[in-house]
């Protein structure tokens, strides 16, 4: 029996996307685009050499994230879905969610704007003229943060969104971004995507952005303590993201490369928690 359950749990183990640092204290992460766009790795790699430690990122939208942790499969996430996380914070599944850092999200679509969003008042405004007009938008359909908000903003706009209008990808940011430029679709990608990717979309534009609700704020979450293996290098690893050096990290990822940082530190972001 015991031999059985100990098969199934490996042959349910979460695909490892990357391993970051070669310590041997080591602890795993579920996340999605802080890893996808490189900012994870740095930060992994600094960890490590300062506490002798290995990150295993296991690639995961916020909403699996939460399950992942959950289901005790990972120590820690970070994840962008607020009310989500007070729930699990109520919930007693998770323990120290510490604010990291924020981007936003942008409406892209074709440069000819065929729904007229440009004039939009909100972001509610703008899927209601994307709705009405019929016009192509690609959802990630995948239950993720950025899947979350959307469907806030559709309910906010009066809006059930269905028809061959409303194409779902069940896929990660950079793949949607991705399958919107080819579709002539609009697609609500987050400003660190954006700005890291955009090469991927030649033939889409910003064409809106703005509305205070579509700030995007990050949130840091570990296993309770005694709760999986990983879990107090994990909780060092969330310390050392909300410490000066971690912050700075944050705040200058991505100049070097793209001329303008990816994401927004935590005393930013914190006026948009709400």
């Amino acid at each position: 029996m015991a031999l059985t359950f100990s098969t199934a749990q490996a042959q349910n183990k979460p695909k490892v996307e990357a391993i970051y640092g070669t310590g041997s204290n080591e602890f795993s992460l579920a996340t999605g685009s802080p890893g996808e766009l490189g900012l994870l790795k740095l930060l992994g790699e600094e960890f490590g050499k300062k506490e002798n430690a290995k990150m295993i990122w296991i690639k995961a939208g916020s909403g699996a994230s939460l399950n992942l942790l959950k289901t005790k499969q990972v120590d820690m996430i970070m994840v962008h879905a607020p009310a989500a996380v007070k729930q699990a914070l109520a919930d007693g599944w998770a323990v120290n969610s510490t604010l990291i850092g924020s981007n936003e999200f942008y409406i892209v679509g074709p440069k000819s704007d065929p729904a007229k969003i440009k004039s939009a008042s909100s972001g509610a405004d703008a899927y209601k003229k994307i709705a009405s007009a019929q016009s192509n938008f690609i959802t990630r359909g995948d239950k993720s943060g950025t899947h979350v908000k959307e469907m806030d903003i559709w309910k906010a706009a009066g809006v059930a969104p269905s028809g061959a209008w409303y194409i779902s990808t069940n896929d990660f940011m950079t793949a949607s971004l991705k399958r919107a430029n080819q579709e002539k679709a609009y697609f609500m990608t987050d400003s660190s995507t954006w700005v890291a990717e955009k090469t991927v979309a030649p033939d889409l534009e910003i064409l809106y952005r703005g509305d205070k609700f579509l700030v995007n704020t990050y949130d840091a979450l570990v296993a309770p303590k005694g709760a999986t293996p990983g879990r107090d290098t994990a909780l060092k690893f969330v310390n050392f993201v909300a410490s000066d050096v971690g912050q700075k990290i944050i705040r200058d990822y991505g100049k070097d490369k793209y001329k303008e940082a990816l994401y927004n530190d935590a005393v930013y972001a914190k006026q948009y928690v709400y």
